[in-house]
């Protein structure tokens, strides 16, 4: 049985899926597998999987959505290490072969990442932050805090043991776009992180990105925020109490903005308060608390 089990997840992506797979037959890392799971291509994906001698291939049947797409491939490997390839990112040759290294030394860690860059359709490095983020990076060690302020790990940069979905179960098919996010903290509550400091993942741009779908992104925001809450109140022993109330502070505040975003000012309202009780010097919950009485155009340009 192969150590690493690679879910290559594809939609519509024949563009870039030959490069990705190219990606992954440079590792020099060989003991793995990889899954391919087509979530309903109806361009030439399905067909050129098809004709790849050195990948296993599930086409589901409907469009299943991101997150149970991924655990159709859990379900269907059964390797030490699991990693997740979206079809329209790549690979640099060094990058399972580093993290499995790292997973080797520390067993205490669960999941590792790597750092990369953002590239557009053409392969072309995009400088700055395109996605209005810095390439995500997590240094090695309890990240769970660090979680609350934002998701600092993309899926395609992730190589993680298979201990930590047996500790936690599937992912969530109920998001859309961050139920890798709800994922990586769920994990963080039993595991501690890694990170590889190189550009070993190159996460495409392009006009198709889960990401750029806003709308949804704030309904799967909202959700994870309140999930999030009573799990905070739950960490007391293993970090200081000042730095749980910030983060506490943090989430309410971020599931203020995202529940205004929604359509829902006045409950909003409500978590900026539940923010300034818990940090009142944060100056950018008093400004964002009145900021939803205006009209939500403005709003939205303000945050």
């Amino acid at each position: 049985m192969p150590r690493v089990s690679i879910l290559l997840t594809c939609y519509n992506h024949i563009r870039y899926l030959p490069a990705c797979v190219e990606g992954i037959r440079r590792q020099t890392y060989l003991d793995y597998e990889v899954v391919a799971i087509d979530d309903g291509s109806s361009d030439f994906s399905r067909e050129w999987l098809s004709e790849q001698e050195d990948i296993r291939c599930i086409f589901n049947a409907e469009n299943l959505g991101t997150y149970e797409t991924l655990n159709v491939g859990l379900r269907a490997t059964a390797g030490e290490f699991v990693a997740v390839l979206n079809d329209d990112d790549l690979w640099e040759p060094e990058k399972l072969a580093r993290q499995v290294d790292l997973l080797d030394a520390h067993p205490n860690v669960g999941v590792v990442h790597t750092g990369g860059t953002f590239i557009d359709g053409e392969g072309r490095t995009q400088e700055g932050n395109p996605l209005g983020f810095a390439f995500p990076r997590f240094e090695t060690g309890d990240v769970l805090l660090g979680l609350v302020y934002e998701n600092k790990v993309i899926a395609s940069a992730a190589l993680a043991r298979r201990a930590c979905f047996d500790k936690v179960g599937e992912f969530n098919r109920e998001y859309f776009g961050s139920g890798d996010w709800e994922m990586w903290f769920r994990i963080a509550e039993h595991f501690d992180f890694g990170f590889v400091d190189a550009p070993l993942t190159h996460y495409r741009v392009h006009g198709a990105n889960a990401s750029h779908k806003l709308e949804r992104i704030w309904r799967d925001d909202e959700k994870l925020r309140k999930w999030m809450a009573p799990r905070l109140e739950c960490v007391h022993s293993r970090f200081p109490a000042g730095e749980i109330k910030k983060a506490r502070a943090f989430n309410y505040a971020a599931l203020g903005t995202v529940q205004t975003l929604n359509g829902s000012p006045a409950v909003g309202r409500q978590s900026y308060v539940a923010s300034a009780r818990l940090n009142p010097a944060r100056w950018k919950t008093y400004a964002r608390y009145v900021a939803t009485y205006l009209p939500p155009e403005t709003f939205r340009k303000l945050i």
